[in-house]
């Protein structure tokens, strides 16, 4: 699966359950009407269990000069889950979902559906906002490095 290239985003929850932000590629666009996004999340993770909990979440999509925020969320850096937040510049839009201000374009989602399937869980959400950068290039993973066009 490394040789599985995608973009980078960090997908990140707030509610009554609690705060959460993780690094995945594994996200993509399922309906333009209503608007809905898919991500994928290891269920190994009790942690996870926040996006499903809070019932919503947004999916950041990083640009090339975003590299620091996905390493900090990805888990490889001490930062604990609170510290990680402490990395780049974050705002809410409807969900209270944080949202990276910098990210090339970032879908804050109301969670529809969560289906387990193997070692992840699918999170389905409707797309209930979207804040968009001017430009950017995008930062993508590919054979475990980050990468630039």
């Amino acid at each position: 699966m490394a040789h599985f290239a995608g973009h980078v985003h960090v997908v990140t929850t707030a509610g009554r359950a609690g705060r959460r932000g993780v690094t995945a590629i594994a996200a993509c666009s399922v309906s333009d009407d209503p608007a809905t996004v898919l991500v994928c999340l290891n269920r190994g993770s009790v942690a996870n269990d926040l996006f499903r909990d809070n019932g919503a979440f947004a999916v950041n999509t990083l640009a090339s000069g975003l590299q620091p925020v996905a390493e900090a969320f990805s888990g490889v850096t001490s930062l604990g889950p609170d510290e990680r937040f402490d990395v780049g510049h974050w705002t809410t839009l409807s969900t209270g979902a944080p949202v990276l201000q910098d990210a090339l374009v970032s879908f804050d989602c109301r969670l529809v559906d969560a289906i387990d399937h193997a070692t992840h869980r699918v999170l389905f959400g409707r797309v209930v906002a979207v804040s968009m950068a001017d430009r950017g290039e995008p930062l993508l993973y590919f054979n475990r490095r980050y990468r630039t066009l």
